[in-house]
């Protein structure tokens, strides 16, 4: 199957999560103090919501530069790719519910965390499967030899250690989630 219609619905598949994670994003002209206060006070969806985005980003360059290196999609692909979306499209509710209760802290900021980190190690699962299945099914524009492709999936899987370590720091003090997902994806 032509790559062309997996990169379009992708791309518009992340087009729309990143234009979601704005939608949490407000402040009110009457009632709520002043514009000042209020955005310090919002500090938490500013922060994940910038944290957020650049996850989407990430996730739409490496994307993309996946699909670069291939020649074709075939069916198990493809459906690899929806659950990859299938993660992506839950960054905006995870964000949102992150940023809502990392202030309260507690428990309910724990579980926040977690499915905040759950969303995270799935993507990173979902894009090393992937890249396992271009390079050992011969999907590859230029196929490389074993030990090469094998090194690449252990790089480009970091993530599936990287986003457990940030989890798992989140769930000592929740803000260090954004702090250590922050820093991995710039």
């Amino acid at each position: 199957m032509d790559k062309s219609r997996a990169e379009a619905f992708s791309d518009g598949v992340l087009a729309v999560a990143t234009t979601l994670l704005a939608l949490d994003l407000r402040v009110e002209a009457t009632g709520r103090g002043t514009l000042v206060h209020q955005l310090s006070q919002s500090w938490p969806s500013f922060v994940a919501y910038v944290v957020s985005f650049f996850v989407i980003g990430v996730i739409w360059v490496n994307h993309h530069a996946m699909f670069a290196l291939i020649d074709r999609v075939d069916r198990v692909l493809l459906f690899q790719n929806l659950v990859l979306l299938m993660f992506v499209v839950t960054v905006p509710f995870m964000t949102s519910t992150l940023a809502d209760f990392i202030p309260e802290g507690g428990s309910n900021a724990r579980w926040a965390v977690l499915l905040y980190g759950i969303s995270n190690i799935g993507m990173a699962l979902g894009f090393t499967v992937m890249l396992s299945r271009i390079i050992h099914q011969g999907l590859l524009v230029n196929p490389v030899p074993p030990d090469v492709g094998n090194r690449a999936i252990r790089r480009f899987g970091l993530g599936t250690i990287a986003y457990p370590v940030a989890t798992t720091l989140g769930l000592l003090w929740p803000p260090l989630m954004l702090i250590a997902i922050g820093v991995q994806n710039s």
